[in-house]
């Protein structure tokens, strides 16, 4: 209930500095005597009604945050106690770069909305798996954690299988699965990774080295065409994709009424997430479902804010869900309300 009180004030911040102060507050109330007791009992799940296996996994719940909340996994001991059944860190790409130059993150509220040209900003693989694998001996968590890679901008399309496998190498003892990202619109030239025979190769590369049989995902653009659509769903078929992330930011500023359209003008480029991609996904999800005979696990993401709309998704084919601009306008409880309608709706 406190919540639209909190993001009003943080609204009057940059967006990416409202979301750092909004982690440390967070990581400051779990320091406290019985903090995490507190956040725990106040937004988690602890039921184990909804938990989905998948990929050789089990999943607490079926509700997870998408890359790019937690670039550089510095927050999964907090975010662990707000109900998520999994968490995706990154976008993370072989050596650490700066992203895109600021501002590079803009709210739209009117139709509960974000435009973002991040540009992969991470601390870079080394460290990023230091990270993770101090998480991991500290933590007693069933949380399931996601690989988010992608390659460097300077690294031409020609070579940038060689960014993936470093990256999984990297990774690949601190992640439970990975999700393959040719689908940011804010890396010069990457959904040109999305083609076919780019896709064999970046995925045949890393099978070879999966000898731990790590689940790989492959996440898209809700902007393919159909015929791009089936390739994907071809590809499926030849080589091993564990699963589909549907769907990544949309370009298509159609989706904003006449006087957000103006505002989104002035903001220049970026990906567009939030309330107006919701249906747009769902089309993706749809087809993509449909195409592949249910036979490949898609996460799906894209407009999600109630449990009606997570049910949507689940009820179109996904298996799991992800949120991520949701988060920030619905706050901490998003989760856990999402799982009580969930639950309340099991068919």
């Amino acid at each position: 209930m406190l919540y639209p009180i909190i993001r009003n004030s943080l609204f009057l911040l940059p967006p990416e500095t409202a979301h750092k102060v909004s982690m440390k507050g967070l990581h400051m109330v779990a320091a406290l005597p019985y903090g995490k007791q507190i956040l725990a009992q106040s937004y988690g799940y602890p039921k184990n009604n909804l938990s989905t296996s998948l990929f050789g996994l089990q999943f607490p719940n079926p509700v997870g945050l998408g890359a790019g909340f937690d670039k550089n996994a510095e927050h999964l001991n907090v975010l662990s106690l707000l109900g998520f059944g999994f968490v995706e860190i990154g976008t993370v790409t072989p050596k650490a770069q700066a992203g895109n130059p600021s501002p590079r993150l803009f709210r739209i509220p009117s139709q509960k909305a974000l435009i973002n040209r991040m540009g992969f900003n991470n601390d870079g693989v080394v460290k990023i798996a230091a990270r993770l694998n101090q998480h991991k001996e500290k933590s007693n968590s069933n949380l399931i954690i996601g690989g988010n890679i992608g390659k460097n901008k300077i690294t031409e399309n020609s070579e940038a299988w060689k960014d993936y496998c470093i990256n999984f190498q990297g990774l690949q003892d601190v992640v439970d699965y990975f999700v393959v990202n040719v689908s940011s619109p804010n890396t010069p030239g990457l959904r040109e990774l999305q083609e076919k025979e780019s896709l064999r190769k970046i995925f045949s590369e890393l099978q070879n080295i999966n000898k731990n049989n790590k689940p790989i995902l492959l996440k898209i653009a809700p902007d393919l065409e159909t015929s791009a659509l089936d390739d994907i769903i071809s590809l499926t078929q030849e080589i091993k994709i564990d699963g589909l992330v549907s769907s990544n930011t949309t370009l298509d500023r159609s989706l904003l009424n006449e006087s957000n359209l103006e505002k989104a003008t002035r903001f220049g480029a970026g990906g567009l997430s939030g309330q107006p991609l919701l249906e747009k996904s769902n089309q993706v999800l749809q087809y993509l479902h449909k195409g592949t005979g249910g036979n490949i696990p898609i996460i799906a993401s894209g407009g999600i804010f109630t449990g009606a709309n997570a049910k949507a998704k689940l009820n179109a084919g996904a298996s799991l869900v992800q949120i991520w601009t949701g988060f920030i306008y619905e706050g901490p409880s998003m989760v856990k309300n999402i799982c009580k309608y969930l639950s309340a709706h099991q068919s």
